[in-house]
């Protein structure tokens, strides 16, 4: 019985629960541990925060649920979804995140929240101070499980779970796609785990358009000029990856000198630069996001309706994660990739795997063209 976000979920208009949610609520509340691989954009973030909602002592005053995230951008997302579906039962959220004042962060710890979200980093050393006590934790949530597990995290997330008591302790642990040895590792340190993988629906898949151009590297930067200047591209919103920071931060001054302003995503840029970013990215004020995939993992981009593979993705699991940020909801989508003549063969297989159709295009007269 779900009491204190009933109502939040019919304001919000909400029908049904999505798959992922129908699965893993009832195994949230139970306190079972789960490992849960679902597509972007399928409803992961209220299918753990619900029955953390549901579940919390609003009387005590440590914090009750810990929820771990490998960007900033994506630990402040899921405190906004957090507050909205939390406050109205008096449930407070704060965000504990790598970069941010450390004098304010503690200040947000005076005011008692029930669930802290955070990046593995600043959460631990906060840990290590004593600034945060662990011994009320009741859950632990990593989203985007597969890059939590990475070298860099590890050992955090490891002394994270170690400072929380074993007894009483849930793990839920979520990822658009879950690799054997992440499934296998995240089984090594949870009690019995129930796998939960949920395919996306057959009918927004199909929403979506595979594409791929044929394009030599010194071409890329002039092709997504072209496409960004084409007419029938000015009210698309697109959303373009490259493997590097440099390579992003190349193509950000080539594009700017041929006065193209777009909004660049990458490790190297500040809290508020990053900041910026978003916003005029999300409000339309800027036609492309150039992006390395770290950035934007886990990231919720309303209305992307271009996904460019500017560098095409190194595996499968790469371009689901990258193309799953277009065609959300049902929504429709294209999905295109820059490749050498020697990745067309890779790019094919991607589409046998996930059995859609792709097709090849150029640019012939200012527009789209399909090749033959």
């Amino acid at each position: 019985m779900l009491d204190r976000t009933t109502d939040r979920w019919k304001e919000a208009g909400f029908g049904d629960f999505k798959p992922v949610q129908k699965r893993v609520i009832p195994l949230m509340m139970n306190g079972s541990d789960v490992l849960v691989e679902s597509p972007t954009g399928t409803g992961k973030t209220l299918a753990y925060l619900i029955p953390v909602i549901e579940k919390m002592d609003i009387e005590k005053k440590l914090p009750q649920t810990i929820i771990l995230a490998p960007s900033k951008e994506l630990a402040m997302q899921i405190l906004d979804v957090a507050q909205v579906w939390g406050k109205p039962s008096g449930i407070r959220a704060a965000s504990i995140i790598g970069g941010a004042n450390p004098k304010r962060q503690l200040e947000k710890l005076k005011k008692q929240p029930h669930i802290l979200i955070g990046t593995p980093g600043r959460i631990l050393e906060l840990i290590k101070q004593k600034k945060i006590k662990t011994h009320e934790v009741k859950t632990l949530v990593l989203d985007e499980v597969d890059q939590l597990f990475l070298p860099e995290h590890t050992q955090a997330i490891s002394d994270i779970i170690k400072s929380t008591l074993a007894d009483q302790r849930q793990l839920a642990m979520f990822s658009a796609t879950l690799p054997k040895e992440i499934e296998d590792h995240g089984k090594s340190i949870t009690k019995n785990a129930e796998v939960i993988r949920v395919e996306r629906d057959a009918s927004e898949a199909a929403n979506v358009a595979h594409q791929y151009m044929v394009c030599e590297s010194r071409e890329k930067i002039d092709l997504i000029r072209r496409i960004v200047r084409m007419d029938s591209m000015k009210k698309e919103k697109s959303l373009a990856f490259m493997r590097e920071v440099r390579d992003v931060l190349t193509a950000t001054e080539k594009l700017n000198y041929k006065n193209l302003e777009i909004a660049p995503l990458h490790s190297d840029l500040s809290k508020e630069e990053r900041a910026a970013s978003m916003r005029k990215f999300r409000s339309g004020d800027l036609p492309l996001m150039l992006a390395t995939d770290v950035a934007t993992r886990g990231l919720d981009i309303q209305d992307v309706t271009y996904v460019i593979h500017m560098d095409a993705a190194e595996d499968l699991d790469q371009y689901i994660h990258r193309s799953g940020r277009t065609g959300r909801a049902g929504a429709s989508g294209t999905v295109l990739s820059f490749v050498s003549p020697m990745e067309v063969k890779q790019m094919k297989r991607y589409a046998r795997e996930l059995n859609v159709e792709l097709k090849e295009v150029s640019i012939q007269r200012g527009d789209w063209q399909f090749v033959d």
